[in-house]
């Protein structure tokens, strides 16, 4: 079974972090929530508060496939700030490993350097910050280990284009039929 890690700041956008998780997990795909706050009640850009499965230092990054980032803000920031995820999502992209982000978080991977010709999509008006990447307007753009969203209309898209990298079109289709999405 495939296993990823979504990453939880104070700021984060509820419907991105949750829509993903709901999916993932109807899929049979692990998804753990990762609070970056050191304590696991992390409380959303629209003052909805989650309970994270963990905390940073406890995620297991070496078992992981996926990194995740929901945007929001300032949610966005928060991710931004920590030193040791952006030390992990280092450690990813050097591996080959995914790393997927949705709306304002896919700047986060441009401010550090590692969109360079990627085709990388994000909330608009954020495009300034996908540093090098070849950025585009679809929904969901799937280039290489990277998977980045527009935003929260675009959660859904998102979560079944993670789904498909993980099990192919086919699961994702069935998903998106069970759901009743775009039917």
């Amino acid at each position: 079974m495939a296993k990823t890690l979504i990453f939880l700041a104070d700021g984060f956008e509820e419907i991105e972090a949750l829509t993903v998780v709901d999916l993932l997990r109807r899929a049979g795909i692990e998804i753990t929530m990762v609070s970056i706050m050191g304590r696991k009640s992390v409380t959303g850009s629209h003052k909805i508060t989650v309970e994270a499965d963990a905390l940073l230092e406890e995620a297991d990054f070496e078992g992981a496939d996926m990194l995740i980032l929901p945007g929001g803000m300032p949610g966005t920031g928060n991710l931004f700030e920590c030193d040791v995820l952006k030390e992990k999502i280092k450690e990813f992209h050097d591996s080959n490993k995914l790393l997927a982000a949705i709306c304002a978080a896919p700047t986060v991977y441009g401010r550090m350097g590692l969109l360079e010709g990627v085709r990388a999509c994000c909330y608009p008006g954020c495009e300034k910050d996908l540093k090098g990447a070849d950025v585009q307007t679809t929904e969901v753009t799937m280039d290489g280990n990277f998977i980045t969203s527009r935003g929260m209309g675009t959660a859904i898209p998102f979560g079944l284009a993670i789904i498909e990298k993980f099990m192919g079109k086919e699961a994702s289709d069935s998903m998106a039929e069970k759901i009743v999405f775009k039917c």
